[in-house]
């Protein structure tokens, strides 16, 4: 069972190491837990580089009876030899010195890989238009060149962007070609009056009864007097609305032109397509992995190349490994496309486990990151009404 962060029976010594070669402060508020915590930046197969910052240490002291303490100082442990007393100021020194010459903390981290593969992809469509005529730029002005041997770089994009599409009309690709809707007449038959006829024939002035006088031309009253149908003129007949009872109507394909305008446009794409990896200790198991793509940590190797190779590190076979892994799970590249670059990044990212308890109760949230994303599982509605127990340690 864990212990908890607040107790009357701990002291938690809260001070500022100066690391790094610039001269950062290194913060020490909260217990570090093996296999839960974040450790120190830099490690490379559960080893630390000193110079860097350090995540949370927590120095516990046993108190001993109040009777027995004096003002400012810590009672050695009653025993058979008496021992010196520590005070708080040469405790805080010891564990300043004991950060400095042990800083490997074990195999505890969150590792994160990646490889990004920055892809083009290029496919010829065939676009047609009404040909209105004029000139148009055909093979007659010069070879027609293929997909890939358009000069793009005017719109090549940034590197591994998520997705860019552009279209581009292949020079001397242009032809006229006859409406393979019309035939070339410019002209099909009307759907409303020529429905049934085969296609090409159709048949001229077919007429439709008139519904409101039902075929007779007149309109009958209650009275039993009749009166002529105007919508018929009284015929009992009306025209087709669509054709007006000609059987054709206008192309819509070439727009009565009977002539196409024909060219191959190349569509574009670039894209990126990505694949994420992570190798979590068992104390960080329960967060979810999406919390550990967008946290921000420390890389441990960052390689760009036509074809990325798994990374080496000569003190680490778990990291190898790892890399390994995520290089093998590269993401297939469709058979229209070329890779252009590659990149292969591994990170390290720290997280720390805190648990509170306060009345009997415990409460634990998890700190990802070098940005201090805090997460917590099971998180409980948005008014809880002070009801719930992740908001009695803000009480005390």
């Amino acid at each position: 069972m864990e212990q908890p962060l607040l107790s009357s029976r701990m002291i938690f010594l809260h001070t500022r190491l100066p690391l790094g070669r610039r001269g950062e402060m290194a913060v020490l508020p909260v217990r570090w837990e093996d296999g839960l915590g974040a450790p120190p930046a830099g490690v490379r197969g559960g080893h630390q580089r000193r110079g860097d910052q350090v995540s949370a240490v927590v120095l516990r002291v046993i108190l001993p009876p109040f009777h027995s303490r004096r003002p400012g100082q810590l009672a050695a442990p009653v025993g058979s030899r008496p021992r010196p007393i520590l005070d708080e100021v040469e405790a805080r020194h010891l564990l300043i010195d004991h950060v400095g010459h042990h800083w490997c903390w074990g195999d505890c981290n969150v590792y994160v890989g990646t490889l990004e593969t920055f892809i083009e992809e290029r496919e010829a469509m065939r676009e047609i238009e009404p040909y209105q005529g004029g000139k148009f730029d055909g093979r007659d002005r010069g070879p027609e060149l293929g997909i890939w041997e358009l000069d793009l770089r005017a719109e090549f994009p940034l590197l591994y962007v998520p997705q860019k599409e552009t279209k581009i009309k292949i020079p001397h690709s242009e032809v006229v070609e006859k409406c393979s809707g019309c035939e070339g007449r410019g002209q099909v038959a009307c759907g409303t009056c020529n429905k049934s006829q085969e296609p090409g024939s159709y048949k001229r002035n077919q007429m439709f009864q008139c519904l409101p006088c039902y075929g007779r031309g007149l309109i009958a009253h209650k009275d039993g007097s009749d009166t002529l149908c105007t919508n018929c003129s009284g015929k009992g007949s009306i025209p087709c609305a669509t054709c007006g009872s000609r059987g054709l109507i206008e192309c819509q394909t070439c727009q009565g032109r009977g002539s196409l305008l024909a060219r191959t446009i190349a569509l574009v794409r670039w894209r990126t397509l990505s694949t994420r990896k992570v190798s979590a200790a068992s104390g960080a198991a329960s967060v979810p992995e999406e919390v550990f793509h967008r946290a921000q940590g420390v890389q441990l190797c960052n390689t760009q190349a036509h074809q990325c190779s798994p990374a080496y590190f000569p003190d680490s076979y778990s990291l190898n490994k790892f890399s390994s892994e995520v290089v093998a799970g590269r993401c297939p590249v469709p058979p229209a496309a070329r890779i252009i670059c590659e990149r292969h990044v591994v990170s390290v990212i720290p997280v720390t486990r805190v648990t509170m308890a306060h009345r009997r109760q415990a409460f634990s949230f998890y700190v990802v990151g070098l940005s201090r994303e805090v997460f917590v599982r099971d998180y409980p509605s948005r008014f809880c009404w002070g009801l719930c127990c992740c908001l009695e340690w803000l009480k005390m």
